[in-house]
């Protein structure tokens, strides 16, 4: 699970995913490699997306696996890891994924932030999805500029050899002008399936979100 960008619903997309996988009788769970921000209650810090997918998950696993890499500051993954002193490897997220899928399944994993994200010198997300060899689900948040983030990241991900299963339309935009003709344009230039068309809900939640997913299209990816 990709997106245009960070904040255009990415783990509001993957836990509803993962509620309407357990609720047809499969057993999944969710993986967020990595994550950076948090917030602090009661002094403990709380990584809200990793929590929320472990929460829609049917498999309560390693939370290691889970979640490999967690960082407190809010900022791109390589440069919270360099603050912190740490080198995210691949390899180790990659063999997370491996025991995650011996469990479930099926296993959505949550990338950070968009497509090309840094996690370290060498790497980012794209080489990370690439290494795990799994279909990519985009996720798009409709609004202003969208058509521009959707098509270039779709082609990114198309030139790195990864499949592009399909994609969202996520209305985080509530009075988006000229959402339908956005929508079709993107729709006309991206070759993957339309997997679902979120629209804007104040409060998100997965029995309104799920409503709007084509589950047997995403299984067949």
């Amino acid at each position: 699970m990709t997106g245009t960008d960070t904040g255009v619903g990415k783990t509001c997309i993957a836990a509803a995913l993962l509620h309407g996988f357990a609720a047809s009788g499969l057993s999944c769970v969710g993986m967020k490699p990595v994550a950076a921000g948090c917030d602090w209650r009661d002094g403990v810090a709380y990584w809200g997306d990793v929590e929320q997918l472990i929460a829609a998950s049917s498999v309560q696993a390693d939370p290691a696996w889970v979640n490999p890499y967690r960082f407190e500051p809010p900022i791109a993954p390589h440069l919270a890891a360099a603050q912190a002193g740490v080198t995210i490897q691949l390899d180790k997220i990659v063999a997370a994924c491996r025991a995650l899928q011996a469990q479930a399944d099926v296993v959505v994993v949550e990338g950070a932030g968009g497509w090309l994200v840094p996690l370290n010198a060498q790497h980012s997300m794209a080489d990370l999805a690439s290494q795990l060899g799994l279909p990519v689900i985009l996720v798009v948040g409709m609004r202003l500029g969208c058509i521009n983030h959707a098509l270039l990241t779709a082609a990114a991900i198309q030139q790195s050899g990864v499949p592009l299963a399909g994609w969202v339309a996520n209305q985080i935009m509530p009075d988006m002008p000229a959402f339908d003709a956005n929508l079709v344009a993107i729709q006309t230039h991206i070759a993957a399936p339309l997997l679902g068309v979120q629209p804007w809900f104040a409060t998100p939640d997965q029995n309104n979100v799920v409503l709007h997913l084509n589950l047997d299209a995403v299984l067949n990816c």
